[in-house]
C-alpha cells in the first residue's frame, strides 16, 4: 500500500469520525422535535373535545339558571380566546383560564341541586372530568417530551449539531400566573 492511500484512508476516517455524530446527532434532533411535536398535538386535540363539551354544559346550565350569565359569559369567552390561542404559552394561559371559568361554573351549579340531578348535566360533567384528566396527562407528557428534547440539545456533540441546524429550545406547558390561586365565587349577588 503506498502512502498516497494510507493518507486518504486516513482523511477517510477522520471525515468519517467527524460526519457520523453529526448524522446521528441530527437525526436524535429531529426524533425529539417530532415526539414534542405529537405531543402538543395531543394537548391541542384534549382541548378541542373539552371546548366541544363546553357548548353544551353552558347550554343545560342556562337552562336553569340563567341568572348566572356573568358566569356563563365568563366560560364562552375564556373558550373563545383558548380557540385563538396560537403559541404554547398563550395555550396554556387560555387554558388556565378557562379551567378556572369552568371551576366557578361548577361551583354555581351547587346551588342548583335541581340542573346537579340532571342526567344531561351529570353525562356533561363526566366527560368534562375525564376530558380534564386527560388535558392533564398531555400536558405532562408534554413538558417531559420537551424536557428531553431541550437536554438533548444542550448536551456536548448535539448543542453543536442543534447551532448548526438551527434548532431552539422549546417552552414548557406552565401553567399561567395566578393559576395557582383558588377561583372566587361570590353568591351574595
Amino acid at each position: 500500500m503506498g502512502k498516497v492511500s494510507k493518507t486518504l484512508i486516513a482523511i477517510i476516517a477522520v471525515i468519517l469520525i467527524l460526519i457520523v455524530p453529526i448524522i446521528s446527532g441530527y437525526n436524535k434532533i429531529i426524533s425529539l422535535e417530532q415526539k414534542v411535536e405529537t405531543v402538543e398535538a395531543n394537548i391541542d386535540t384534549e382541548l378541542q373535545r373539552r371546548n366541544d363539551l363546553i357548548p353544551n354544559l353552558v347550554n343545560t346550565v342556562k337552562g336553569y339558571a340563567s341568572q348566572e350569565s356573568e358566569v356563563i359569559g365568563n366560560v364562552v369567552e375564556a373558550r373563545a380566546k383558548l380557540g385563538g390561542a396560537k403559541t404554547v404559552e398563550d395555550r396554556a394561559n387560555a387554558d388556565a383560564e378557562l379551567s378556572s371559568a369552568l371551576s366557578r361554573l361548577l361551583v354555581v351549579v351547587e346551588r342548583y341541586p335541581e340542573l346537579k340531578s340532571n342526567q344531561n348535566f351529570r353525562d356533561l360533567t363526566v366527560a368534562l372530568e375525564g376530558t380534564e384528566n386527560r388535558i392533564k396527562i398531555a400536558r405532562q407528557d408534554y413538558n417531559n417530551a420537551v424536557s428531553e428534547y431541550n437536554t438533548t440539545i444542550r448536551r456536548f456533540p448535539n448543542s453543536i449539531v442543534a447551532r448548526i441546524f438551527g434548532f431552539d429550545e422549546k417552552q414548557y406547558y406552565k401553567a399561567a400566573e395566578g393559576a395557582k390561586e383558588v377561583p372566587k365565587v361570590d353568591f351574595t349577588k
